[in-house]
């Protein structure tokens, strides 16, 4: 199981919501580059980057960021947050991330999400199933779907696409622990895809037992930042 530590940037600070509410920020002392040379140093390979405001208005607001953390560090990146459209996607590769979170436009424009599938291969891309009651949120979280994750997961899948973010919305930035029901039912009804567990992850204990049901990577945020988790031994466990 691969841990990829999370940076979500907003106006270019790292920041924290609780259940994806804008009301509820928290703000972290490090720039994100900064924290992303942490990572590097102690061996992490991969890293997770959400441009929040890009989540919520559809522009991209973390492209200059991105360059200097890939100029900076041997880190690859998986980025998400305010993807639209295939040359948003181009712009994204060009300034040297690894893989394309995407979301809403997955369900809301699927002729452009497939180009960009056809254009860029399925495996560079990541798919966001936002889930509340097993229910898909899109745009940032704020606008309700009647879509269920399965139905989702199998259009994707279809597509080509192995990879899926996967984040339980009423554990996200709670620290109250991750929802291991719902990946162990996701993997169970789709044993070959790649599945990224994320939200609610409070200790190392949350990683133990996710380990168990041996998902593809977690995604490890609040938990680092507010020291519920010592970097140094979640970094032993990064593959």
């Amino acid at each position: 199981m691969l841990i990829i530590p999370a940076i979500d940037i907003y106006d270019n600070s790292i920041v924290r919501l609780s259940k994806g509410n804008f009301d509820d920020i928290t703000y972290y002392k490090h720039s994100p580059l900064e924290q992303a040379q942490i990572y590097d140093s102690l061996g992490f390979k991969l890293i997770h980057i959400v441009d929040l405001r890009g989540s919520k208005n559809g522009k991209i607001t973390s492209l200059e960021t991105i360059e200097k953390i890939k100029s900076k560090t041997k880190l690859k990146i998986e980025f998400g947050g305010g993807i639209r459209d295939v040359k948003t996607v181009s712009n994204l590769f060009e300034a040297g991330i690894d893989f394309a979170i995407i979301g809403s436009l997955s369900v809301k424009n699927k002729p452009e999400f497939e180009l960009i599938i056809k254009n860029h291969s399925p495996e560079k891309i990541i798919v966001s199933i936002d889930a509340l009651d097993e229910i898909l949120k899109i745009t940032g979280w704020t606008e309700e779907t009647n879509i269920s994750i399965y139905d989702h997961i199998e259009y994707c899948f279809k597509l080509g696409v192995k990879k899926f973010l996967c984040t339980d919305i009423s554990k996200d930035g709670m620290l109250i622990g991750t929802n291991i029901d719902l990946y162990k039912k996701i993997l169970d009804r789709y044993p070959e895809i790649q599945l990224i567990a994320s939200g609610g992850i409070k200790d190392m204990d949350d990683i133990e037992k996710l380990s168990k049901i041996n998902p593809y990577a977690v995604v490890v945020g609040k938990a680092i930042y507010e020291e519920k988790i010592d970097l140094k031994e979640l970094s032993k466990l990064a593959l």
